[in-house]
């Protein structure tokens, strides 16, 4: 069993989660002019790298919220991304 860190609720098993797949993809500007293949890569076009990784998680069964973690895909390894609560800046010393 993995464990997630949750910025809220600390660690968690995995299993608490929701995978929301990876991070900053954009919504459709306009998405009633939006052709299909425009809606196709949208939807299901996503990088698949063998590294680190943005990625999104909902915490479904705990504070019910969205935030956005590093994820290494080989090992699984986890890191905060900055600017989400409790991450430390590259220049903390904590």
């Amino acid at each position: 069993m993995q464990l997630i860190e949750c910025p809220w609720c600390g660690p968690r098993d995995e299993i608490e989660f929701r995978y929301g797949g990876q991070a900053g993809i954009a919504y459709p500007g306009d998405p009633a002019a939006a052709s299909d293949e425009e809606w196709a890569e949208y939807v299901f076009m996503r990088d698949n790298p063998r590294g680190w990784f943005h990625e999104r998680w909902f915490h479904v069964h705990g504070c019910r919220t969205w935030f956005s973690i590093r994820r290494h895909t080989v090992t699984h390894e986890i890191e905060r991304t900055p600017g989400s609560p409790g991450a430390r800046d590259a220049g903390d010393p904590r």
